[in-house]
C-alpha cells in the first residue's frame, strides 16, 4: 500500500478508468459531458461556471463572478443556461455545494433547495448541498408517455 501526497497522473487514469467500468456495469453508462460558461470582457474572465453532466443530472462545480459584475444576476443566468443545456441533454435534476452564504441565498433564489449540509468545513462555515428539480411532474408524465 502506498500513501502518496504526489499521484502520478498514470495511476489516477487507472483509477478513474477502472471505477468508471464499475459503475457502468452497476448503474449504467453515465453518458459523462463537461459543461461550461464564459463571460468575458476587456479584463479578461468576468464569470464562469464549469460542470457536468451524467446520470440525468447537471452537477455545478465552479461558479465565480468578478467582484466588478456581481449584484448583476450574471450567476443566475449562467445557472438558467446551464440548466437549459441540462434539460437538452435530458437531465431532470440538478446539483450544486457552497460554502458561501451569499452564494448560498443566490442559490435558494434560483430555485435551488438544500438536502444536506457538513458543519465546519470549512471551520467556521457550512457546506450546504442543495438541488433542483428541472422537470416539472407533468413534463415527467409527457416524457413517459412521448418515449423520451
Amino acid at each position: 500500500m502506498e500513501l502518496t501526497g504526489n499521484p502520478a497522473p498514470e495511476d489516477l487514469a487507472a483509477l478513474a478508468a477502472a471505477l468508471s467500468a464499475y459503475n457502468d456495469a452497476d448503474a449504467g453508462p453515465a453518458e459523462r459531458r463537461a459543461l461550461a460558461i464564459f463571460e468575458h470582457g476587456a479584463a479578461g474572465l468576468e464569470a464562469g461556471l464549469s460542470g457536468y453532466t451524467a446520470w440525468g443530472w447537471l452537477y455545478v462545480q465552479w461558479l465565480w463572478v468578478a467582484e466588478a459584475r456581481r449584484g448583476e444576476g450574471l450567476a443566475g443566468r449562467m445557472l438558467a443556461a446551464a440548466e437549459q443545456e441540462a434539460r437538452n441533454r435530458g437531465c431532470h435534476g440538478a446539483w450544486i455545494d457552497t460554502f458561501n452564504p451569499q452564494a448560498l441565498r443566490a442559490y435558494e433564489k434560483a430555485g435551488y433547495r438544500p438536502f444536506g449540509a457538513l458543519p465546519e468545513f470549512p471551520r467556521g462555515r457550512c457546506r450546504t448541498f442543495l438541488q433542483k428539480p428541472l422537470w416539472q411532474p407533468s413534463e415527467r408524465r409527457n416524457r413517459a408517455i412521448d418515449g423520451a
